[in-house]
């Protein structure tokens, strides 16, 4: 199976395109949040208040980069566990959130919504920040600067692998793979 090329910002068209076991490489520009991040703007949203960034087609990548050393554009960029993430994310795909960016299994709340709200959930591959961040071109603090390594981010990625974990049809690699052993190795 060959990979999928998918330019960023991500349409209905561009998800729907996407299903559970596709290898991508995206290519634009995503938004870096991590979990007290993600807490300030549910505390925004809970208020009605506005937020720092327009989540409308938008994708954003749950990692907490390192300081990028003398040259670099940006320090080991791996992708957090996206579960701690979850109870934020229905309401910010109602706000018109596309993609999440992680590592590990999303709860039933977020598959549902990602199926609701026409999403998709990439994993990217833990471990191997140093060469992930090889793939960002270009990293700019947008909000939250206080909060280190954890402020909101925009950064420009290039051919930036990943997978399809949850598609918007309700597929779930890590299910799929799960069931396929089982059937295959009887306990």
């Amino acid at each position: 199976m060959g990979q999928k090329i998918v330019t960023l910002p991500l349409t209905d068209k561009k998800v729907q395109y996407l299903k559970a076991g596709d290898r991508v490489l995206l290519s634009g520009d995503v938004y870096a949040a991590r979990d007290a991040a993600h807490k300030r703007l549910a505390e925004l949203i809970e208020n009605n208040e506005e937020l720092p960034i327009n989540l409308k087609g938008e994708a954003i990548y749950y990692v907490g980069p390192t300081p990028a050393k003398p040259g670099q554009i940006i320090g080991s960029a791996g992708p957090t566990t996206s579960g701690r993430m979850d109870k934020y994310t229905p309401k910010m795909l109602s706000m018109g959130l596309k993609g999440m960016i992680g590592k590990g299994y999303r709860n039933e709340a977020v598959k549902e919504a990602i199926q609701n709200y026409q999403a998709v959930y990439f994993a990217a591959i833990g471990g191997s920040g140093a060469l992930l961040s090889k793939k960002i071109q270009f990293e700019t603090v947008v909000a939250y600067e206080d909060l280190g390594p954890e402020a909101i981010r925009r950064l420009t990625i290039k051919d930036f692998p990943v997978t399809v974990i949850n598609d918007c049809y309700g597929n779930d690699l890590y299910q799929q793979g799960a069931e396929a052993y089982q059937g295959r190795h009887p306990q």
